[in-house]
């Protein structure tokens, strides 16, 4: 984009400076001066660039309101003008001199404080008109081949947790693809998998899904490319990767990981609670029995080594944070006489 940018301003300054040498034409008189008058060209061209780089921090809303103020201050510039009060003024120079004065002091006035002021108090002044966007610009849900695979995208867009606009760039598209063409069985289910996740988001009402045909030569890796396109289009980047995560992060990219999303949304388990699971195995300790709740959490069930292979009610003790994750223990809700205190805490 810079590239571009810098193409159009040394061709402004060739059309300006091409531009100034024409003028010299226009009379035989000017045709001595024909280099002077490309120079003066070339430095209008010049202005007109460093102008460019003094306005591109401005945007259209702080430029209307600067318009804006220009045009009230200039109003009250030429009512207080029109009011008669420097009419025993008779010399016309100074006279002249107070216009001017009044005009740019209160131009300059107006457009500072319309900068300064917010939507609210434009109604004050035009009342029953609110300077609003119409059309809020939809949000842009970059995916990554990893989370189109996963498929826990498609759950939240169609319960309405996301919506915006998905943004599927073409080399992922490939990379989908050439997994669903894979030889290898497990690969290819996963590959048509993701293809089936894209329609149902695109089938979902408040999602549209767009194909962005634009590539990144300059890299090569799929996650490089990511991650420089979401800086590029100022879109979400969704992720299961941690590693793409933190390539984000460091680069000021805004990004969501799937995984963590779901580990914030586990119900969280309160000492106390009765929970009815399960026992798969023995437990590591004399007499445990260990079990999973629905998110994948391990129980590990006090006296219960009996029970392995049966549906049973638990009541939780306590919890343990490790590396791993959570680990609860709990006793048996009906419990043999043999139950003991828990063992391994």
């Amino acid at each position: 984009m810079a590239a571009s940018l810098w193409l159009a301003r040394i061709f402004l300054l060739i059309l300006c400076a091409a531009a100034g040498y024409a003028v010299s034409q226009v009379r035989p008189e000017m045709l001595a001066g024909g280099p002077w008058w490309t120079a003066i060209g070339f430095g209008f061209g010049g202005v007109l660039i460093a102008l460019d780089e003094m306005v591109k921090g401005i945007s259209l809303r702080a430029f209307s309101a600067m318009t804006f103020g220009l045009l009230l201050g200039s109003l009250i510039a030429w009512m207080v003008d029109q009011c008669q009060l420097f009419v025993y003024v008779d010399e016309r120079p100074t006279r002249w001199l107070i216009r001017l004065g009044l005009f740019i002091g209160f131009s300059y006035l107006g457009m500072v404080l319309a900068i300064r002021s917010n939507k609210e108090d434009f109604s004050l002044i035009i009342p029953y008109v609110r300077f609003a966007s119409q059309a809020k610009p939809d949000e842009l849900l970059l995916l990554d081949t990893s989370v189109i695979i996963d498929g826990r995208i498609a759950d939240l867009m169609e319960t309405r947790f996301l919506e915006g606009t998905v943004v599927v760039p073409r080399f992922v598209l490939k990379e989908l693809q050439q997994v669903a063409d894979s030889n290898d069985g497990v690969r290819r289910a996963r590959g048509r998998r993701g293809l089936e996740v894209l329609s149902r988001i695109q089938r979902s009402l408040g999602n549209d899904v767009k194909i962005h045909e634009g590539d990144i030569p300059e890299e090569q890796d799929v996650d490089a490319k990511l991650v420089r396109l979401a800086k590029v289009l100022g879109a979400k980047l969704f992720t299961n990767d941690y590693n793409l995560g933190k390539i984000a992060e460091l680069q000021s990219v805004r990004h969501v990981n799937m995984n963590e999303v779901a580990a914030a949304m586990k119900k969280v388990v309160i000492p106390g609670e009765n929970y009815s699971l399960r026992l798969l195995r023995e437990g590591k300790d004399k007499g445990q029995g260990v079990g999973y709740l629905p998110d994948g959490t391990m129980v590990v069930v006090n006296q219960a080594q009996a029970m392995v292979g049966q549906q049973v009610e638990v009541e939780v003790l306590s919890l343990i944070q490790t590396s791993a994750g959570v680990i609860v223990f709990a006793d048996l809700k009906s419990p043999s006489p043999r139950r003991g205190l828990q063992e391994g805490v």
